[in-house]
């Protein structure tokens, strides 16, 4: 299968009508307020380790089918203190990774406030495992020296990592910055209801989230200088035992080409339950891609919205608690699982409640929230985030400024809705024990979550009224967990 990317060319800008060339003038001063600055640095990892992602894998990596990534962005809005975003090209950095990077950050000379910095996972299943990150992946087919390949893997990321914010903060210089709303369209619901549950599968009727916002920085002379976009769908085109970025790698390549000297970077929306279609074959990943990049080159081509500061940026750390957790007979039950994964999930619980540990009873669950002026609301959430969060966001607040990231700063597991919660299956609940969770979380989570939000939230966002009947109704029916031979993403 061919697959070309749409552009045989750099990007150029056309000819501004009068009236975008008024907007921008009226603007001219607040933009005289930003300073950005980009950077980038190949994390591809030089030593075999093991990919994350999947459990049937059994091996190191084979080799490299396209590098990886980690890429930052700094913008400071007047005499603010700097904001960050980090986007890497990894399964999951875990919350403890990102603490290291702001601490590294901050023996360099620069303090940045844990709620100005958010770290975007693609969740690209094809890069290295992390420590902390899908821990029962593997069940026990991990070795020693896998181990320590991870870690050291693991190591090196965090000082690259810190490498790349360090080096976008000391390359601030004025900017303007605006943002737009494009559409793509390849992600796919892939919750399929069955008569046995919910199968992997495209769901045609299944909710989606096609937004795909997307954020230009410029230099005064016009230069396109970095470019942001996220969407919510998971990069799960590939299940290749190499390196490769999946589609938001490609995305970020095409949209680099289109804009040359640019920087751009690839968040990851409410896609826990998306996955993109078609997949499983090289060319889909540069389909995806460029698709996406075109969308965007759209939107970066048309007339965007200026932003302003202040930059508003807050966080809360919350607790959601788990579902009823077995007592230890129970968990002695579960160790004679003839699924691997659910026998070695069991001993670790059955050994720390027989060493007089308590297995947790919830799990920390930190929420961010900014507010570009009165023009955008970002929210940050930790985690594989499914799309009705992203979808109900953006109705409770203004749908036309909120933008809403997922897998940010953690992925810890999945976050399911109280939809998916009744529904149950891997989402609700299966894929915990891979996560190394003592169980599925209790109901009511999703308003736990929303209140948090809620509460963050500028109230200038709040203005728009939710209509009665707007939120996405539930089915009725609980689903037990459904064991399989591997995790299904």
């Amino acid at each position: 299968m061919a697959v070309f990317c749409t552009s045989s060319r750099p990007f150029h800008r056309h000819g501004l009508h009068l009236g975008m060339l008024l907007l921008l003038t009226s603007a001219a001063t607040a933009q005289a307020d930003w300073k950005a600055g980009t950077a980038s640095v190949d994390i591809t990892p030089e030593k075999p380790v093991r990919l994350s992602g999947y459990g049937s894998r059994t091996s190191p990596h084979e080799g490299v089918a396209m590098p990886l990534y980690a890429k930052a962005l700094a913008l400071t809005w007047a005499d603010e203190a700097p904001t960050v975003m980090l986007t890497v090209d990894n399964c999951g950095v875990p919350a403890e990774m990102r603490a290291q990077v702001l601490a590294r950050v901050k023996q360099a000379g620069w303090s940045i406030a844990d709620e100005r910095f958010s770290l975007h996972s693609s969740h690209t299943h094809c890069a290295p495992m992390l420590p902390g990150v899908l821990p029962f992946l593997f069940g026990q087919d991990l070795s020693q020296e896998e181990a320590a390949a991870v870690r050291e893997y693991g190591a090196l990321l965090v000082t690259k990592m810190a490498e790349v914010v360090i080096s976008a903060l000391n390359a601030q210089a004025p900017a303007e910055v605006a943002w737009g709303v494009g559409k793509v369209s390849f992600a796919l619901n892939r919750r399929l209801p069955t008569p046995t549950g919910f199968s992997n599968a495209p769901n045609f009727n299944g909710p989606v989230d096609h937004a795909l916002p997307v954020l230009r920085v410029r230099s005064p002379d016009g230069t396109v200088r970095a470019v942001l976009t996220s969407y919510a769908c998971h990069c799960t085109t590939l299940s290749i035992n190499k390196t490769h970025p999946d589609w938001a790698g490609w995305a970020q390549k095409e949209l680099e080409f289109r804009f040359p000297g640019a920087v751009a970077l690839t968040a990851i929306g409410c896609g826990a339950d998306q996955n993109p279609y078609p997949r499983r074959e090289l060319p889909h990943a540069k389909l995806h891609g460029c698709s996406l990049a075109a969308a965007a080159a759209k939107v970066i081509g048309s007339e965007m919205k200026p932003l302003s500061g202040p930059v508003t940026c807050s966080s809360r750390e919350i607790m959601l608690p788990y579902d009823t957790l077995p007592d230890e007979a129970g968990w002695q039950a579960r160790t004679q699982d003839k699924h691997k994964w659910t026998a070695m999930h069991a001993r670790h619980f059955l050994g720390m409640i027989q060493r007089g540990e308590k297995p947790p009873s919830a799990l920390p669950y930190s929420v961010q929230v900014w507010a570009f002026g009165e023009s955008l609301l970002v929210i940050n959430l930790p985690g594989e985030v499914v799309v009705d969060y992203g979808l109900r966001f953006k109705r409770e607040f203004d749908p036309a400024r909120t933008w809403v990231n997922a897998y940010t700063n953690d992925v810890p597991c999945y976050i399911p809705s109280q939809r998916v919660w009744e529904e149950g299956g891997y989402e609700a609940a299966g894929a915990m024990i891979y996560y190394g969770r003592p169980a599925r979380f209790a109901t009511g989570i999703e308003e736990i979550i929303a209140r948090a939000v809620a509460a963050l939230v500028p109230q200038t966002f709040k203005a728009t009224k939710v209509e009665p009947g707007t939120r996405m109704p539930s089915k009725s029916g609980l689903f037990a967990p459904q064991n399989s031979s591997a995790p299904v993403e």
